[in-house]
């Protein structure tokens, strides 16, 4: 895309944005189900929250809008180039870190438990619209996907040293990749002989394989490649396993996905407090006490509105739990 298309896509999604209550014009990034997240967090003046995924910062101003003089909000972003979007504002600390640390910050800064937590996952706006970060298929780049560039490995890494097993397995499960066995099969076969260091050079390396739409199977693909690279679904995972300590009585998380395995993580601790799947023994009364209760029954959706004006909003779901007040 040449630079001058790309400033027009930005700015006709910025000005689409303006017309969404909530929502403002950021060529960084435009947060997803903005009005929707801010009401079902449920926010007290005097509270203390955490924006696990600043990116832009547009969830963490409108949280900011309704604090108090006393109130704190802790924003976490491992990408260096969110730091740049924050405001100048005494009552936020932002921690560069990845939020599956949350805990152990938060006790840096004198805090044992919040008000609430809000996470939005996947990538941002920036990031896919950033050429030389990897992670769109609409750029030739390297094949990085880092979120975090002072980690060491890269999709151009994960491509050129993982087993075929376990590319076939990461293919699978986090891309849904049709034929995810003969993909990775085809990886290991040319590696050797062909760059896969770069975007244009690893289409063209697989491109004899490609089943239906091209831009869906690659959009699949450098999902799974993503998803492994910045192990998304492990970071998420500890994150909510801290949340029933990290909550105050009567806290809520309210978390943001973009794809079914996302979404079924935290589909699945806000109902049961785990990840496992509940046996049935007549024998043994082995129970795991769930300290959340669901304020969602079914995840919240993008309006018709926000749709129109943020397409990026299709594929989210909000999903909010609260921590369950003790007798």
């Amino acid at each position: 895309m040449k630079k001058k298309d790309k400033k027009e896509k930005q700015s006709s999604t910025g000005s689409a944005a303006a017309a969404v209550p909530g929502v403002t014009p950021d060529v960084y990034h435009v947060a997803v189900l903005p009005a929707e997240t801010i009401d079902l967090l449920a926010i007290k003046p005097d509270g203390v929250y955490v924006d696990c995924t600043f990116g832009g910062g547009g969830h963490s101003k409108l949280i900011l809008s309704q604090l108090g003089p006393g109130g704190r909000l802790i924003a976490f972003d491992q990408d260096e180039d969110a730091k740049r979007n924050l405001p100048d504002d005494p009552r936020v600390v932002f921690v560069p870190q990845n939020f599956r640390y949350i805990q152990r910050f938060l006790r840096l800064e004198n805090i044992l438990a919040v008000d609430g937590i809000l996470a939005d996952l996947g990538v941002s706006s920036h990031q896919f619209d950033e050429a030389e970060r990897g992670f769109s298929t609409r750029f030739n780049a390297a094949m990085d996907m880092r979120m975090d560039q002072r980690q060491q490995v890269t999709a151009g890494e994960v491509l050129m040293t993982y087993t075929e097993a376990r590319l076939h397995k990461l293919f699978e499960q986090y891309g849904e990749v049709t034929n995810s066995k003969t993909l990775a099969k085809t990886i290991v076969n040319v590696r050797n002989h062909v760059s896969l260091q770069t975007i244009d050079g690893f289409k063209e390396a697989v491109r004899g394989i490609v089943k239906g739409n091209p831009h869906k199977y690659f959009a699949q693909v450098f999902q799974a490649l993503r998803i492994e690279v910045n192990d998304e679904l492990g970071v998420l995972k500890e994150m909510l396993q801290q949340l029933p300590k990290l909550l105050k009585p009567g806290g809520r998380a309210a978390i943001i996905t973009f794809h079914s395995l996302e979404d079924r993580l935290v589909k699945d601790f806000f109902r049961r407090g785990t990840f496992d799947e509940p046996v049935e023994n007549a024998f043994t009364h082995d129970a795991t006490t769930n300290e959340l209760t669901l304020v969602t029954r079914k995840p919240v959706t993008a309006s018709e509105e926000e749709l129109r004006a943020n397409p990026r909003s299709r594929s989210a779901k909000l999903r909010v739990a609260e921590k369950i007040m003790m007798v």
